[in-house]
This record gives structure tokens, sequence and C-alpha cells, in this order.
């Protein structure tokens, strides 16, 4: 099959389709992205944004010496590794084996053995209330259609109180244009269009599909599986910071809002 991108734009696909294309995009893409961002990324460091928050500073999961803790669509867990040697029992999951795969790598070339898991994050196979903590730094939420299949299972594994702390693309970014400069600073399309984003082949077969929600679709999500918002955390762009990292950087960055982190901790 050619899986060569024929057409992109904001169309409704099958929740199926759309659900099921992240594997096989970062299974493809996984050494391009990380050959293009590892380096602000890098092995064992905990960044949760492109706006170069690091949970060193923000301290938004908290005290971890000797937590579990889960991370959710680690990517080649560069965290997981950070919260290892900060002194937490750290599990990086994500549903691409590509993705893990260049982790296993990092692991190899550094002597460390982070514990690695493929799964998809609305089917976690770990036992109810096992995790401390649970986080993901962009990963898994925007590339689903159910969101709060992801939020109900995070609740699941976690015990009563355990945080649940998530960085997302900002909503309101949805109703600009794509672009890190002054083309990126006129509202396009409506912030309330929800149709997501899609990537196809020639052939009609879902490539890519990112989902945008609201924040007010976000808050219903949490507050439906159980979940208490105890602070929204929207980093500024930092002076001097002059990296572009797709819609991200200097230009639009002092101006609008790029990621939404949301703490929040499991009710009970």
């Amino acid at each position: 099959m050619d899986d060569a991108l024929a057409r992109a734009g904001y169309r409704d696909v099958a929740p199926e389709e759309g659900g099921g294309a992240a594997r096989g995009w970062w299974d493809a893409n996984a050494e391009e992205y990380l050959a293009e961002h590892g380096d602000f990324l890098g092995p064992d460091d905990f960044v949760w944004c492109p706006e170069g928050l690091r949970e060193q500073d923000a301290h938004l999961l908290g005290d971890v010496r000797g937590a579990t803790v889960l991370e959710v669509g680690a990517g080649a867990a560069q965290c997981s590794r950070w919260l290892a040697a900060a002194g937490a029992r750290a599990v990086a999951t994500d549903v691409s084996g590509g993705m893990l795969a260049a982790g296993a790598a990092y692991d190899a070339r550094r002597g460390s053995s982070t514990p690695m898991v493929q799964a998809d994050a609305r089917h976690l196979p770990f036992a109810d209330t096992s995790f401390d903590v649970a986080f993901t730094a962009f990963g898994a939420l925007p590339f689903v259609p159910d969101a709060g299949r992801v939020h109900a299972e995070v609740a699941r594994v976690l015990r009563p109180g355990g945080r649940w702390v998530f960085a997302v693309t900002h909503p309101v970014r949805w109703a600009f244009p794509d672009d890190p400069g002054t083309g990126g600073l006129t509202a396009a399309r409506s912030y309330f269009d929800r149709r997501p984003y899609v990537e196809e082949a020639a052939d009609g077969r879902v490539l890519y599909a990112e989902y945008h929600r609201t924040l007010g679709d976000h808050v219903r999500e949490l507050t439906g599986a159980g979940f208490v918002l105890d602070d929204l955390v929207e980093p500024p762009w930092p002076a001097g910071h002059e990296r572009v990292w797709g819609g991200w950087g200097p230009v639009r960055g002092a101006l609008l809002p790029g990621t939404a982190v949301f703490v929040t901790r499991r009710a009970g």
C-alpha cells in the first residue's frame, strides 16, 4: 500500500479509522521525529512542552521519590528515565513499537533499563490502584477520538488522591493556522469546530488524525472520569528561547498560549 500523503484538512472520520492511525504513523516517523527533536528532549530529560518547561523546575508531579509513576504516550521514555534518576519507580507505555524501540536504543547506549510496555492508553494492562502518579507530555490524548476512555483508564489504575497531569496543545491554538510566524496570528477557523485534523493516502486511508477539544471539553471529560482539577498551567514563551517546533516559536509564543498542562487528582 502507498502511504504517501495525498490530502490533509479538517474533516470527520470514523472513530476506528482516526483512533487507529496513531500506531502506524508514529512507527513510521519515530526516527525522523527524534532526529529533529531529540537534542531538545534529551535521552533522559523531562520536558513538558515546546516552551521548554521542565519538571525539575515546575514540580507538577510533586515529590516522586519512592512513588510508582505511569507515563502514558511515553515516546522513547525520556521522562521516565529522568524520573527513575529522581527516585521514582516509573513505567513507560506507548502504542508505538517504533518509539519504544528508540527508547530501548537510548537504554542500550546509556546502560540503563527503563520498564517499557506497548499499550493503547485506552486499555492499560495494569491492575486497579497500582500507581501513585500518572502523566503524559503530549501523548495519547490528542490522537484518539475518545479521550474520556484514557481518563477513565488512568483513574482505574491510580490510587485515590493520585495525580494525573497531562500536557496538550492549548485549545485556543486550533482557531489559528499552524504557523509559528505572523501567519499564525489571525484566526482562520472556529474554536468550536471539533472536526479532527486528518491526513489521508490517495486511497482514502487515514494516515494521521489529531483531535481538538475545547477547554470545557477537557474539564467535562476529566470530571466525568472522577478527577478534580487543581491547576491549569499555561507556560509563557521564555525570553531568549528561539527554537521553532512546528507551530510553536517565539513570534507566536509572545502573543498566544501554545500549551495547556492540566494538573488533576483522582477524587476519593
